[in-house]
């Protein structure tokens, strides 16, 4: 059911005793209209409205041109101790096995469903399709609103992405053999998650290839963190913070794109200056879609560049 432009589903018939998958698929697709419906009733395809595509990154002026294909899937986290969203995001309905996966990490308040900047798997779609960058996809989960981090006892988004999502790729036939994402793409908090994410691959010496950062939220005054309550305190935020400790992803490839508008563009042009990233992208715009979406080609182009080959 479509509610406000998402797909919404009621989480308190979820079963949380063991783990347990829904999905919906959305793909590329003509004829939206009864013929459509009762094509995706004999298919699994689900015809969809153009508000629920555009908030998984898909829609278009025309859906019925639509290329790739979104799947929404609840599934249980024991980091997190809760159900959440496994959004996978694929430049073709049909996928070669294996292929290459970047997280997509969501911002402040938001889910896996809303992490994708409007136009996104259009976008890669595209540039798969013209053979402008090989093939990859993207996989988005529900982080909860504590920086990627075990802040409250028992919720591990961290711990999820390291442990899980390898896993949950690997039972879809995706992310290389290891399951492993070759990449994290993070918005806002999301970049923030990213580069801790980054990290701590590293410290298992299992590097990401690239990282892809939309006005990553790095602070530069505890003052103005301590707002979001995603820390213990400084000295617990200092240890992760990205601007802090800017040789933990030394060596990974890079971009940060920021509106000059943004709230965090300060902490964006810091750590642009300080680590000098691949891409390093300043322009008007203030923070949330409106920029992102117009960035979309370059972040897709320059994953693209960095992918693994298999």
């Amino acid at each position: 059911m479509a509610r406000g432009g998402q797909v919404t589903e009621d989480e308190a018939t979820a079963p949380r005793r063991r783990p347990s998958r829904r999905s919906v698929l959305i793909a590329g697709a003509s004829g939206l209209g009864l013929a459509g419906v009762a094509a995706g009733a004999a298919t699994g395809v689900l015809p969809v409205s153009e508000a629920v595509q555009r908030v998984l990154g898909v829609a278009s002026s025309s859906p019925a041109t639509q290329l790739g294909a979104a799947r929404v899937e609840r599934v249980w986290s024991h980091y997190r101790n809760r159900m959440v969203d496994l959004v996978t995001l694929l430049p073709t309905k049909s996928p070669p096995r294996n292929l290459p996966m970047s997280l997509l990490l969501h911002g402040l308040r938001g889910r896996a469903r809303t992490a994708a900047p409007t136009g996104s798997l259009n976008e890669l779609a595209s540039q798969v399709a013209r053979k402008r960058t090989r093939p990859y996809g993207f996989v988005a989960v529900d982080g909860g609103d504590n920086y990627w981090h075990e802040n409250i006892p028992g919720d591990d988004p961290m711990g999820m992405l390291l442990e899980e999502v390898p896993q949950w790729l690997r039972e879809r036939g995706l992310g290389g053999t290891d399951g492993l994402p070759f990449a994290c793409t993070g918005m806002s908090m999301g970049g923030f998650g990213s580069l801790l994410y980054a990290r701590r691959r590293a410290e298992r010496r299992q590097p990401v290839s690239a990282l892809a950062l939309l006005a990553p939220a790095l602070m530069l005054s505890w003052t103005e963190m301590a707002k979001r309550r995603a820390f213990h305190d400084e000295a617990d935020w200092a240890s992760m913070d990205p601007l802090r400790n800017p040789t933990a992803t030394a060596g990974v490839p890079t971009a940060v794109w920021c509106g000059t508008e943004d709230a965090f563009i300060s902490g964006a042009r810091r750590f642009i200056a300080t680590t000098r990233p691949e891409i390093g992208y300043t322009a008007r715009g203030k923070h949330g879609d409106s920029f992102n979406r117009t960035v979309v080609p370059s972040m897709v182009g320059f994953l693209g560049r960095h992918r693994p080959t298999p």
